[in-house]
């Protein structure tokens, strides 16, 4: 075993792969074994499987050393519309395109990654010949059921130097839009709030006390729903991810809301704000001992504004992190300029894509660098310079 914590397997050896179609089909003690120690679990995993989620059909590509796991590869089969990042007048006239052509720059694609966060590949070593197997599995996966995209979505700066033998076999990497977090080493919200600039500090507290003026919001946390509250929870969520249709990438549905409850007991927590008994707002979040990721949010809109209910939730989420010794507070993409206000860094994520048709290949890398979502977002310019999290603009 190396210093990064991977074996050194004989450069001589010859992997095979496997595809399962259910996370619950590996053994939990071969997932954890493989797997990094992350929130996004065999668990999380098993409850997409379980979720019913028409948009997505998950596999999971395990690499043999022998007769041993050495690499697991979770993966997903969609339909990817390469207008989702384009904004403004672009995205107006491809909409009436797509009017009268449903599925004008719409296509299949076979993804290894995770569709609503950061991409992982499990394994026991970094070589290259590794990198080669998963490959080799998802192209042979995307030709059994001709489909023309592959793609590896959503992997760190630290996973491209697994992944760089890639751009070798065809695939153009692209920068995707950035997730957020933010490191906690403070010991009380006051503490917290002197970290930031005076004009964010200033700012963020003029909100507060706005919010606090039209009237108290009541927080409360559980780890499960009762079947009324699941209902006004996922009207939320339905509201909030219709609002931002522009750059959504998918609809949860009502089952999975339930049955993460299930499989991730001690790692769920909903955040639910209500005025004067009315639900208002609600967060839907995984926690470690050591980190909290803000995974889903929800809004009622008609309220949302008055009583600033984006601050009223990161105020009352950051203070929660603060008392229970969070360290790291993840809040994913979307929404930058308000984050990098309130303190948190980026974390630069790449995309690797390929058609497997050589002569289209080219022609589909055109089409990419056209639709990058850096060519309709100024957060890019932000990341590349490594502005700090807390100035401002």
């Amino acid at each position: 075993m190396n210093s990064a914590g991977l074996l050194d397997l004989p450069r001589d050896i010859s992997f095979t792969t496997k595809i399962f179609s259910r996370a619950s089909d590996i053994p939990v003690e071969e997932w954890r074994r493989i797997y990094p120690d992350i929130l996004e679990s065999r668990s999380f995993f098993k409850t997409l499987d379980e979720s019913g989620l028409s948009q997505f059909e998950f596999y999971y590509l395990a690499v043999y050393a022998g007769e041993e796991k050495v690499a697991l590869a979770p993966f997903f089969l969609m339909r990817y519309l390469l207008d989702t990042t384009v904004q403004g007048l672009l995205k107006a006239f491809l909409l009436k395109i797509k009017k009268i052509f449903p599925r004008f720059l719409e296509l299949k694609a076979v993804v290894c990654g995770l569709p609503m966060g950061q991409g992982r590949i499990g394994r026991n070593e970094d070589s290259g010949k590794m990198m080669d197997a998963i490959r080799s599995g998802l192209e042979s996966f995307a030709e059994e059921k001709q489909i023309s995209v592959i793609g590896f979505k959503d992997f760190d700066q630290e996973d491209c130097r697994f992944l760089e033998g890639l751009q070798a076999q065809g695939y153009y990497q692209f920068e995707n839009f950035p997730s957020t977090e933010m490191d906690i080493p403070f010991q009380s919200l006051e503490e917290y709030l002197k970290s930031l600039s005076k004009v964010s500090r200033e700012g963020f507290k003029r909100k507060l006390r706005k919010a606090d003026r039209e009237g108290c919001l009541e927080m409360e946390i559980k780890n499960r729903l009762e079947p009324d509250e699941m209902d006004l929870v996922y009207s939320l969520y339905l509201q909030t991810a219709r609002k931002n249709t522009e750059l959504s990438f998918e609809i949860l549905s009502r089952d999975f809301f339930g049955r993460i409850s299930e499989n991730m007991p001690g790692e769920t927590r909903y955040f639910l704000w209500r005025k004067d008994g009315r639900l208002a707002a609600f967060a839907l979040c995984l926690v470690s001992k050591q980190r909290m990721i803000d995974y889903y949010l929800g809004f009622d809109y008609s309220i949302a504004y008055d009583y600033h209910l984006y601050f009223v939730r990161f105020r009352d989420l950051m203070n929660w992190c603060i008392q229970n010794k969070i360290q790291k507070y993840e809040m994913g993409p979307t929404s930058y300029e308000p984050k990098r206000r309130l303190g948190f860094g980026f974390v630069r994520l790449f995309i690797y894509a390929k058609h497997r048709n050589k002569f289209a290949n080219p022609f589909f890398h055109l089409l990419w660098r056209l639709l990058r979502p850096e060519n309709f977002e100024g957060i890019f310019k932000t990341v590349r310079k490594n502005e700090p999290a807390r100035a401002d603009a």
